[in-house]
């Protein structure tokens, strides 16, 4: 644990959701002190000049003592030109990374450069993604812009602003929906606001597999595999709920939420190192652009007392990390999904078709998987 890599942190929200106000307020926290934050342009973002200490170039030393710098033509340039300026001294040494997306309103590219560049790689690895809702305007941005809905889908973190705009009945009606709405597109990521500097730097970017407040890997926090299953009992009962109710105004209001769905399952029984291979090359296959996110601990049948790690965001998948030991008495296979218009009996048979092979014999798979994923 001692070469762990730099964590790095996505920051997204839709146009006007108060990123820039959100990012002020983080940049102002000890907790960040020794972070370096990547931005489309000062200029957009704005920066209160009080935090402002000196300026190198594109990169600014913040009197926290946090860097700051725009992204200058290409992520990955940017991100190399700090680990290289790091790693000579020309600037101060920093623990994690902080990437605002301003103007990309898919945080997907932005996940695939962090995840599948192979130079950053051996020194980065993703955190987790913090996206921005406007608690005032936010059930209008759903309705009207799928981005927005798949942003709140791949989150960790989910930061409600502009709170204190809902007064009274109305308000109070208007707070309880967009809460219902954003656990129903992800029943697992932390909700917090700003109202009352709920949202500190230190809840929100505290998100990893990797805790660094105990130096020990949390599996069980950062699959939240129990809050997906919470939420699909939740689904099962509105959705008999819903059965009986003639008004179906509220379901073209939510029409692109109904597309996306989130879901975990457990597996006892090991899958070989070969079976898992394919099984990730055929949900990338078929599947890939329309898995946004996928996280997994699994028993891999070569060494079963030490499980594989996998994070992957549609057809890009962290390598795979071998933990040293399971973290917990729980040594089943584990793995959650959010995804785009895909059932969870098609990736959950499609996984358990590979865990057959250990007692049923190899041969039995084929025609079994590609009717699955016709």
């Amino acid at each position: 644990m001692a070469n762990t890599p730099i964590p790095v942190a996505i920051l997204t929200g839709f146009l006007g959701a108060g990123k820039t106000t959100l990012l002020n307020f983080l940049l102002k926290d000890p907790f960040l002190s020794d972070a370096a934050v990547i931005i489309n342009e000062f200029g957009d973002v704005g920066i209160d000049h009080l935090l402002v200490e000196r300026s190198d170039e594109n990169v600014i030393e913040l009197a926290s003592g946090c860097l700051c710098c725009t992204i200058r033509g290409d992520l990955i340039d940017t991100i190399h030109d700090l680990l290289a300026r790091r790693g000579r001294g020309e600037i101060k040494a920093f623990n994690r990374i902080v990437i605002e997306t301003t103007g990309l309103a898919d945080p997907a590219p932005v996940l695939h450069s962090v995840m599948s560049e192979p130079g950053l790689l051996a020194t980065c690895r993703l955190e987790g993604v913090i996206t921005v809702v406007d608690a005032f305007n936010g059930m209008a941005t759903l309705d009207a812009h799928p981005e927005a809905v798949k942003q709140v889908a791949v989150a960790d973190r989910i930061v409600l602003t502009k709170v204190d705009l809902l007064v009274g009945r109305e308000g109070e009606d208007m707070l309880f929906a967009i809460i219902a709405r954003l656990r129903k597109l992800n029943p697992a990521a932390r909700l917090l606001t700003t109202h009352r500097d709920e949202a500190t730097a230190e809840r929100l970017f505290t998100m990893g597999l990797f805790d660094p407040r105990t130096k020990t890997v949390d599996v069980q926090t950062w699959l939240a595999a129990e809050a997906y299953e919470t939420g699909e009992k939740r689904g099962r009962r509105n959705k008999q709920a819903h059965a009986h109710d003639h008004d179906h105004h509220h379901h073209d209001v939510s029409r692109h939420d109904e597309h996306i769905r989130a879901f975990s399952f457990s597996e006892v029984n090991a899958i070989s190192p070969q079976g898992l291979e394919l099984f990730l090359e055929l949900l990338k296959s078929y599947h890939g652009a329309n898995m946004l996110r996928m996280k997994g601990i699994v028993k891999v049948s070569d060494d079963p007392t030490r499980p594989v790690v996998l994070h992957g965001v549609q057809h890009v998948f962290h390598p795979p990390v071998r933990l040293p030991a399971w973290p917990d008495k729980d040594e089943r296979t584990r793995l959650v999904f959010i995804v785009k218009d895909i059932e969870k009996p098609m990736i959950e048979g499609l996984f358990r078709a590979f865990t057959d092979q250990i007692t049923g014999g190899a041969e039995a798979f084929t025609d079994k998987t590609l009717s699955l994923n016709r």
